[in-house]
């Protein structure tokens, strides 16, 4: 190999490792300072935050399919089911002696769904209309056509609603002494 060739080899190499490094050196940092700020954070609002994300997300699953795909429906969507879900929770503290409403409780829920949401505008498919495509669930929400179900008519003897045993529902006669 010539001197020539080594050299924009070693080129490439190197702005790969400075691409490389321009994501790394961030992603890092942002661990670095996580990871000291777990200790700030108590385990009543990681908790308020979980409960929330998983509220947005099926608020936003909901808001999707009633919308066929909005982003910006999808996204309330999210934050109205956080929302929903943490009024509730803070309700029902409010009520417990012990326990009381906590407004910073109701922002890590409501943080929660707003996480889901912007996640799911993030990495969502989008169609050439810019509505999401793809499923959150396997469900098909679909509305299918069911066949009915013959009723049945209820059936009064001399006034009186007929036995069990009559109906063919137990096997056991009972007889007064």
């Amino acid at each position: 190999m010539t001197i020539k060739v080594l050299w924009l080899e070693f080129k490439k190499l190197l702005i790969y490792l400075v691409c490389a490094m321009r994501t790394f050196v961030p992603t890092l940092l942002l661990f670095v300072l996580v990871s000291q700020c777990h200790g700030q954070v108590g385990r009543d609002k990681v908790l308020h935050f979980l409960g929330g994300s998983l509220f947005g997300l099926a608020g936003a699953g909901v808001a999707k399919h009633a919308t066929n795909g909005n982003r910006v429906w999808t996204f309330v969507g999210a934050v109205t089911g956080s929302a929903l879900a943490g009024v509730a929770k803070e309700t029902i503290d409010a009520g417990q002696r012990d326990n009381g409403w906590d407004n910073e409780d109701l922002a890590a829920t409501i943080l929660g769904g707003i996480t889901v949401g912007i996640a799911i505008d993030l990495f969502s498919k989008k169609d050439g209309q810019g509505r999401l495509r793809g499923r959150y669930s396997t469900l098909n929400f679909n509305k299918q056509r069911y066949p009915t179900m013959p009723t049945s008519k209820l059936v009064f003897l001399q006034g009186k609603l007929p036995s069990l045993n009559t109906l063919g529902l137990s096997n056991h006669e009972f007889t007064a002494k």
